[in-house]
């Protein structure tokens, strides 16, 4: 009895006298994923411009020391083609769920960084705590997130 009461609810979008509107829910998934990717498109374009930085940040936060530079073109290409099924919504459980993992291990990894917050410029890793609620967010609303995405049109691309 209670699951079809929430299956009611959820169909026709009303709890508890609260109407939700389902296209500015769709409207708001698409902003989150929109300014997401522009978030995640400074790190990619960065490892094909700045191959360095890439082994740098290797060596510092993943203990992974002479990281040559032709592994910052091949994680780019693979954070690029990532990064691309998200914007387009393509793949969804892998795309999002991909760079959620990668973020959330990513932001794991600055800890320090993140428990000492006023400390040289330590303040700017908080930014990933924020991108990685909105990695979960739309990980969890995936089904919803439907605006300007081509599993819309094409379902077989979900």
């Amino acid at each position: 009895m209670m699951a079809w009461c929430w299956a009611q609810a959820f169909k026709t979008n009303k709890i508890k006298g609260l109407t939700l509107d389902t296209a500015k829910v769709k409207t708001a998934l698409f902003v989150l994923r929109l300014s997401v990717t522009a978030f995640f498109s400074i790190w990619v374009i960065e490892k094909f411009l700045k191959p360095e930085v890439t082994v740098r940040i290797w060596e510092a936060f993943y203990m992974v020391s002479n990281l040559p530079l032709e592994a910052s073109y091949a994680i780019g290409v693979v954070q690029a083609v990532a990064l691309a099924c998200f914007f387009f919504g393509i793949l969804k459980f892998w795309s999002y769920g991909f760079l959620m993992v990668i973020h959330g291990l990513g932001t794991i990894l600055t800890y320090e960084r993140l428990f000492d917050p006023y400390t040289g410029s330590n303040h700017l890793f908080w930014a990933a705590v924020p991108t990685l609620g909105a990695l979960i967010v739309l990980f969890m609303l995936r089904r919803e997130d439907t605006k300007f995405t081509l599993s819309s049109v094409i379902p077989a691309l979900s």
